[in-house]
């Protein structure tokens, strides 16, 4: 009887993780299918429903739910290399810390404004990495902080690149314009530690 009662706690904890896991996966999807449904923008004036509907359409909030999982994953990722990092890594991750902070702040913000949902939790990608870059210590961590920090400004960029092109929201897309010097200057500063440390 003992070992029927541990199986069902067991299969309890089992369930719990695979939904903890599952919600962590589709967080940002969730963010996106409720800013779809809440998109009042092509709809006849009388049908908006006011208190609930966007104030901008669902493309524009999808780039916002983008950068704000993005920005989330930033200062997770960096709160590690404040602790694990050595030299100038850990320098870049306080810089990190306190430039997403604020402009995920900014964010959070406007998209009240606008009652467009964000994500609560980094995606299922961005956990992934956190979860493997913990594992790391030394060299090891440095390196492949460094190599996420190359990659995801590089796609950063690109997105608010593009955003400060493309979105209609002209404040979203103020946001796009002043977040973007700021990500390049990211990527130049961890491009110059990463020649640095190679040499």
């Amino acid at each position: 009887m003992k070992n029927s009662g541990m199986t069902i706690f067991a299969a309890a904890i089992a369930v719990f993780c695979l939904q903890a896991c599952h919600s962590n996966k589709d967080s940002k999807a969730t963010a996106d299918s409720t800013n779809k449904a809440n998109d009042v923008t092509s709809k006849p004036a009388n049908d908006i429903a006011t208190a609930t509907g966007m104030t901008t359409d669902s493309q524009d909030a999808k780039f916002a739910v983008e950068a704000a999982n993005g920005g989330m994953a930033e200062v997770m990722l960096s709160r590690l290399a404040q602790d694990k990092g050595s030299g100038k890594v850990k320098d870049f991750g306080a810089m990190m810390v306190m430039d997403h902070r604020k402009a995920n702040n900014e964010l959070m913000t406007l998209a009240k404004g606008k009652n467009i949902t964000l994500p609560s939790v980094v995606g299922a990608d961005e956990q992934k990495y956190f979860n493997d870059l913990s594992k790391k210590s030394g060299e090891d961590f440095d390196k492949a902080y460094i190599q996420l920090m190359i990659d995801d400004h590089k796609n950063d960029i690109k997105v608010f690149d593009d955003a400060s092109k493309n979105l209609k929201d002209p404040d979203l897309k103020a946001f796009a314009d002043k977040t973007l010097p700021t990500l390049k200057m990211h990527l130049s500063s961890i491009v110059k530690i990463d020649s640095a440390l190679k040499k």
